[in-house]
């Protein structure tokens, strides 16, 4: 992984927007974002993530604060703006009248390209985006993984200084969501500036250097994946399901298990933070046991960002 550079490439200052003169979808939101990184966008569907990045790329007007890519205001500014960042939204907006080849030609020459460094760059990319054997097809023949391919090869043509993703591996199928993470994975470290939203907790603790949750519009937590899942105290999370009044079961829990930090429901669940406490499972399994709760599962696993989630909000990423 390159090193981080101190150099701040993106910036938003309250950066706020307001729907229907109440509806708060992103709330005084303060970022800066580091060239070189891939920094992440997480939280759940609704929490404002693709307002921000709209806002950011000059396709959402704020209702206050401001926002900078590449030190130009993206508001005052935006033509300037378009120039340095590259978008890859969640929909497919290939041009369906053009090869896979065309559409990134003609891309090329949009942001001013000689036709020769046009399709220089194209057969370049269509090499290191796998996309070579299809340069001729029309983009309608690709499966969903090849056009979220062609749609990033087609974003960074114009070597933008940052290049901005909305989700960019949803409803793709694992093959092909990992086939993108190898891709960004080159991307990055090749010092590309890399904002990404995603709500897939494995997806931002995979790729980003650092990330940002939201939820409702507001900046919750802040910090390396590392770093958020440090804070929560915990070293397992013990997940148990029982029938019964689960709240009451999670309190027990967190008072009776030597070593939990706490205990929440979330859903048919009840997630147990231990710290250093060997032998976790006879346990939680006898406290529950002990106040007339018949387990039917366990599990244990380490801190995850969802874990962070459930801490932050009290419900989960999924929700």
């Amino acid at each position: 992984m390159p090193a981080r550079s101190d150099t701040v490439v993106m910036r938003t200052d309250a950066l706020t927007k307001v729907y229907n003169g109440h509806i708060r979808a992103v709330d005084g939101l303060d970022l800066e974002v580091l060239e070189g990184e891939i920094f992440g966008l997480l939280g759940p569907n609704g929490a404002g993530k693709t307002t921000t990045a709209g806002m950011l790329t000059t396709r959402v007007i704020p209702t206050s604060g401001r926002a900078f890519v590449g030190g130009i205001d993206v508001v005052e500014h935006p033509s300037a703006a378009k120039q340095v960042i590259g978008v890859v939204p969640q929909s497919n907006t290939l041009d369906r009248s053009l090869s896979v080849w065309e559409n990134l030609y003609f891309h090329g020459r949009f942001f001013g390209m000689s036709s020769a460094t046009a399709k220089t760059e194209a057969a370049r990319l269509l090499e290191q985006f796998r996309l070579s054997e299809r340069a001729t097809e029309p983009v309608g023949a690709l499966s969903g993984g090849m056009a979220q391919r062609l749609m990033v090869a087609r974003a960074i043509m114009h070597r933008p200084a940052t290049l901005f993703l909305d989700e960019p591996t949803a409803g793709l199928d694992p093959q092909s969501r990992l086939a993108l993470w190898e891709i960004l994975g080159e991307l990055h470290a090749e010092g590309q500036t890399i904002l990404l939203t995603t709500h897939y907790m494995e997806e931002a603790d995979e790729l980003c250097d650092r990330l940002a949750i939201i939820d409702h519009g507001k900046l919750l937590s802040l910090g390396t994946p590392a770093e958020l899942k440090n804070a929560t105290g915990a070293d397992t999370i013990v997940t148990v399901t029982a029938p019964g009044d689960l709240d009451a079961l999670a309190t027990l829990l967190a008072t009776e298990v030597p070593g939990a930090q706490s205990a929440t429901r979330v859903d048919q669940n009840v997630l147990v933070q231990v710290r250093e406490q060997a032998g976790v499972l006879p346990l939680v399994f006898n406290v529950a046991e002990r106040n007339g709760y018949h387990v039917s599962d366990v599990s244990v696993t380490e801190p995850t960002l969802e874990t962070v989630f459930i801490n932050l909000t009290g419900k989960d990423l999924r929700e």
